[in-house]
């Protein structure tokens, strides 16, 4: 066997993503030589769960810089979230959005239209209108309040045929709070923010979903109980599915600094909630793992965990940190990470393969080194980590997209 056949063979459950004949050889003339040992070749990862902020905040990230730094990162297919200016909220906000994306993009971006009316919960947005292009409907960056608003949103996505995606956060229950209501907040005299306020809002929506038949996916849970409550939903077969984040698999508030890079919204939790969330990957309770790459300008993240933004960057991390964490300390399997970062997603969102690969050195130990990343997003809580997994190329629709 060739070096190339084994590094395509690694991954003897996904024969249905070997590289045609003439990939394969931009692969081979792209790099030369394979060593066999460390070398492998993945389907390209798909991410259901950014924000590349434009239009609007240009200054936080665009469709290019974001797109360059996914395919960096293995990515060669992203959902982009609505919080942006003007919100997706009809079919001429979104046009601004799908021309940067078609004029900027490096890779496959598909946007969310959003749910309300400027994602202020009232107004369901223009649902119809903006169906053809988009992949989903959310208001990211905010829970629908209104129970009977979102009963209507969800009655219209399944009559679209349409799938809503939920940022869950019951305002009630936030009092201020910017992280984990637990031991560190109290030790440290900060607001906390409790699990509940997240999966009060995940069983109110379970229980519409199964009233309405929408297909209804979970943003980045973060607490056990949120683990628990999809668990029971998907075993009484409701149409639902989930995702968390690589953050929330390998970092607990054990690991906060008083810095912002440590600040995301929902909140590291406790190791106890981290510890559910694996056994959720484990059992297949959550589906998928999604960035929710944030960035922000460095300014915005300079006030510490009080005053800083919510969100992070994580498109060129999440493999590494990933792969470190959790395959080499035995955790999941290898195949199994990669089901849960390229196959699940696509199957869940219908997202096209589109000869999509990403070429990975496994063996290369890499330092987190922010100042390197093609993201304008700098803030990482994994600054300085020593990882291993190095992206040498990136291939989509036999271009190639990212090489080392």
């Amino acid at each position: 066997m060739t070096d190339f056949a084994a590094a395509v063979c690694k991954l003897k459950t996904l024969p249905q993503f070997a590289p045609d004949a003439k990939t394969a050889a931009l692969i081979a003339d792209t790099l030369g030589v394979y060593n066999c040992s460390r070398y492998h070749i993945f389907p390209g990862f798909c991410d259901v769960h950014v924000h590349f902020r434009e239009p609007g905040f240009f200054y936080k990230e665009s469709i290019r810089t974001g797109s360059q730094a996914a395919a960096r990162g293995g990515y060669t297919a992203v959902c982009t979230m609505p919080n942006l200016n003007p919100v997706p909220d009809s079919a001429a906000h979104l046009q601004e959005e799908l021309d940067i994306i078609r004029k900027d993009a490096v890779i496959a971006v598909y946007p969310y239209g959003a749910i309300t009316k400027g994602e202020q919960g009232a107004e369901l947005s223009d649902m119809e209108d903006m169906a053809p292009e988009v992949i989903a409907f959310s208001d990211d960056g905010r829970g629908v309040q209104r129970e009977a608003q979102m009963r209507k949103a969800m009655r219209k996505a399944a009559a679209l045929g349409k799938m809503i995606v939920a940022h869950c956060e019951d305002n009630t229950l936030l009092h201020g709070g910017y992280i984990h209501d637990g031991a560190y907040a109290k030790a440290h005299g900060h607001k906390g923010i409790c699990s509940e306020s997240e999966w009060r809002q995940i069983a109110r929506d379970l229980r519409l979903a199964e009233e309405t038949g929408c297909a209804y996916h979970v943003c980045h849970i973060s607490c056990k109980e949120s683990v628990e409550l999809i668990r029971q939903a998907r075993a009484k077969g409701l149409n639902v599915s989930c995702e968390t984040a690589p953050h929330y698999l390998v970092l607990d508030e054990n690991d906060l600094k008083e810095e912002g890079r440590f600040k995301m919204n929902p909140p590291l939790r406790t190791k106890a909630d981290r510890e559910a969330l694996i056994a959720g990957l484990l059992d297949g309770t959550i589906n998928m793992i999604a960035t929710d790459h944030a960035p922000h300008s460095p300014e915005e993240k300079a006030k510490g965990l009080a005053g800083s933004a919510f969100g992070i960057p994580g498109l060129e991390t999440a493999f590494p940190v990933l792969y470190t964490k959790l395959v080499r300390e035995n955790i999941i399997s290898l195949e199994r990470l990669i089901d849960l970062l390229a196959v699940q997603p696509r199957k869940r969102f219908q997202i096209p393969f589109a000869g999509a690969f990403t070429v990975w050195d496994l063996e290369a130990p890499v330092t987190v080194t922010p100042e390197a990343f093609l993201s304008k997003g700098k803030d990482t809580p994994f600054a300085g980590m020593q990882l291993f997994g190095e992206c040498l190329l990136t291939i989509m629709d036999g271009k190639i997209v990212y090489c080392k």
